[in-house]
C-alpha cells in the first residue's frame, strides 16, 4: 500500500486485501548485528525511528513523546498510522517501519504463531479495558436469556471478551482457548448468540437493532468518543494483566533508537500523560 504523508505522520488505511506476505518460519535466532551498527542516538544528530500505530491512544502517545522527549533524548519519531490490527505487523515484518506500539501478549503470540513472524517485546506501557455497550440495556442485569452479542473475530482478543462476559456473570467456565461459537451449554446458560465482526467495524454495528450488546477494543471506543462509563460491561484489569500494550521489533533488530523509544514511553512524564489525558481509566498505565 502506498504510504502518503500526513504532517509527520502516515495513515494507512484497513481493509485492504490480504497481502502475498513471504514470512519466514518462527523460532530461528535473531541477529543483534542490526542493532551494533546502527548509530548511538545523539540529540545534536537525532536518529529517525520509524513507529507504527494505531491512532488512539497509540499515536497520540506516540506525539506527546515526540513533541516533548525524543528530541532531548536524540530520537525523531516518524508516526504512521494504521486502522486495523494487521498492517502495522506486515509493515513490521517488511523492513518499512523500525518497530510498533499496539499489541499485547496473547495477540502478539497469536501473530507469531499464525504468520510466522520474528518479532520481540518490550514490556507493557499501558492496558484500555475491554468493555461492552449497549444501545438496548442500561446494565448487564438487563440483557436477556438468547441476547445477540457482536465480538471480535480476532483469536487473539476473543478470549478476552469471552472472560469479561464470565466477569459478568453472563457466561462461566471460559478457557484460554475458548472461542465464541464453540462454547457448550455449561459455558454458556443463557444461550447468547454471537456475531463474529471484524474489531474496527464493532462500533458501527452497534447501532445494527438485531445486536442486543457489542463488545469493543478500547482504542476503537475510545476513537469513536465514547468511553468507559457509556458501557455496560467493563473489563476487571487489577492483579496480574497480559493485556498491557508494548513496543515491538523484529527479532534481533532492538536498535538504540528502538531502545531509547520503549525507554521514553515508560518514563514518569509518559505515566503523567496517560492518566491526565484518560483520568477515568479508558487507559491506565501498566508501569
Amino acid at each position: 500500500m502506498a504510504l502518503s504523508p500526513l504532517s509527520r505522520r502516515t495513515a494507512l488505511g484497513a481493509g485492504t486485501a490480504a497481502l502475498a506476505l513471504a514470512l519466514s518460519a518462527c523460532g530461528a535466532s535473531g541477529s543483534d548485528s542490526a542493532a551494533s551498527s546502527a548509530p548511538t542516538p545523539d540529540p545534536a544528530n537525532p536518529v529517525v525511528v520509524k513507529v507504527g500505530a494505531n491512532p488512539v491512544p497509540h499515536a497520540q502517545i506516540l506525539e506527546f513523546v515526540d513533541e516533548n522527549l525524543a528530541k532531548e533524548a536524540g530520537i525523531d519519531l516518524e508516526i504512521q498510522e494504521f486502522d486495523d490490527y494487521q498492517m502495522p505487523n506486515t509493515a513490521l515484518n517488511e523492513g518499512k517501519i523500525d518497530a510498533n506500539y499496539y499489541m499485547h501478549e496473547p495477540f502478539f503470540n497469536k501473530q507469531v504463531e499464525e504468520r510466522g513472524l520474528k518479532m520481540e517485546h518490550g514490556e507493557g506501557v499501558h492496558i484500555e479495558p475491554y468493555a461492552a455497550f449497549s444501545q438496548k440495556f442500561d446494565s448487564v442485569d438487563q440483557v436477556p436469556d438468547g441476547a445477540t452479542v457482536a465480538i471480535t473475530n480476532d483469536p487473539g482478543n476473543q478470549p478476552r471478551a469471552l472472560k469479561m462476559l464470565e466477569q459478568a456473570g453472563l457466561l462461566q467456565d471460559i478457557q484460554d482457548d475458548s472461542a465464541a461459537l464453540t462454547l457448550t451449554p455449561e459455558q454458556n446458560p443463557k444461550g447468547l448468540q454471537f456475531e463474529e465482526n471484524q474489531p474496527e467495524i464493532l462500533v458501527q454495528i452497534l447501532d445494527d437493532p438485531a445486536v442486543d450488546l457489542a463488545i469493543i477494543n478500547g482504542n476503537y471506543f475510545i476513537q469513536a468518543g465514547m468511553t468507559l462509563e457509556d458501557a455496560v460491561v467493563v473489563e476487571e484489569i487489577s492483579g496480574e494483566n497480559p493485556y498491557a500494550n508494548f513496543v515491538a521489533w523484529r527479532e534481533g533488530e532492538k536498535t538504540p533508537g528502538v531502545e531509547k523509544l520503549d525507554e521514553l514511553l515508560h518514563s514518569p512524564e509518559v505515566k503523567e500523560y496517560i492518566e491526565q489525558t484518560w483520568p477515568g481509566g479508558d487507559v491506565t498505565p501498566s508501569f
